[in-house]
């Protein structure tokens, strides 16, 4: 007999999984509460019919991603300036290990930009097999494909990412690199010295702000590292004495975040080649703030 101890420890698996697939925990947390909705709204003969609780919460709270990611490619044109995925800080040691994402690749800004890009069916069926591990006989039944044609779906999206993302050496070591690289840019932006931020940035750098109309920032991404150089220097110089940066882990690697007269503005993620950066992403819309305020 199933407990209901037993269905609220997949809680925390379901939003993991509702977070790489949709990019917002916001979006997660109702994806998991809706699934858990329809769960109870079982009778006790039909909850106990199921022979696999964990895979039915699954197969609901992926149907209900791929209908949300459907509807979120509508909503995205009417979005004021670019879109980013809603940047994770670390969790608290307080916080309810329920409710705790798992920092790994598979959440860093880079992966999920890329993710993003995919088309849903591409997405829901790489999330799952490739990073949770489910067989494709399983993943099939949530995309409404064959299971071969959910296989050709997760290549595509390997090689998506393989195109797309920059690969460097993991472990312990690389982080250490990459936060010295955030270190050396906060340092060259708030002295507001240009060559040094020039040398920091890959020469074809990107970088994209997310204000959702709520906050200012520049309309369309910065291209090439003089330009982003410039801009960020005199962001520095308008900011000058209201501003205090942090050096933060964001989606589990080094980034920035950014306090503006005692109030949380930007956080900053990286995307780091070697001992150079080459993305940014600014989010600045105050929604997407929403677990960094709370912490």
């Amino acid at each position: 007999m199933t407990t209901g101890a037993e269905i609220m420890n997949e809680r925390r698996r379901l939003l993991n999984l509702g977070y790489r697939l949709l990019g917002s925990l916001a979006d997660a947390e109702d994806v998991v509460q809706e699934t858990y909705a329809r769960w109870y709204a079982l009778s006790a003969r039909e909850q106990q019919a199921i022979e696999s609780p964990g895979a039915w919460l699954t197969t609901v709270a992926g149907r209900i991603c791929l209908n949300l990611l459907g509807s979120a490619r509508v909503r995205r044109e009417t979005y004021v300036g670019d879109w980013i995925p809603e940047p994770l800080p670390e969790p608290a040691q307080s916080a309810d290990p329920a409710d705790r994402i798992t920092l790994d690749e598979s959440v860093t800004m880079a992966f999920l930009v890329v993710l993003d890009a995919m088309t849903p069916a591409e997405r829901v069926a790489f999330v799952l097999h490739d990073v949770f591990r489910y067989p494709f006989g399983e993943v099939a039944e949530i995309v409404g494909r064959t299971p071969a044609a959910c296989r050709q779906l997760a290549s595509s999206a390997r090689r998506r990412l393989r195109t797309a993302t920059a690969r460097g050496p993991a472990g312990p070591g690389a982080a250490a690199g990459q936060a010295g690289v955030v270190r050396r840019f906060r340092t060259a932006w708030e002295a507001q010295d240009i060559e040094a931020l020039v040398g920091l940035l890959d020469p074809a750098a990107v970088a994209t702000a997310d204000g959702g109309g709520l906050a200012v920032t520049h309309p369309r991404p910065l291209v090439g590292a003089e330009r982003i150089a410039r801009l960020y220097a005199e962001l520095a110089r308008l900011w000058d004495g209201r501003t205090t940066f942090q050096e933060r882990t964001v989606n589990g690697v080094p980034g920035l975040v950014a306090w503006q007269d005692g109030d949380l503005a930007t956080v900053f993620a990286f995307e780091i080649a070697g001992d150079r950066i080459r993305r940014i992403w600014a989010v600045r819309n105050p929604e997407k703030l929403r677990p960094w305020k709370a912490g």
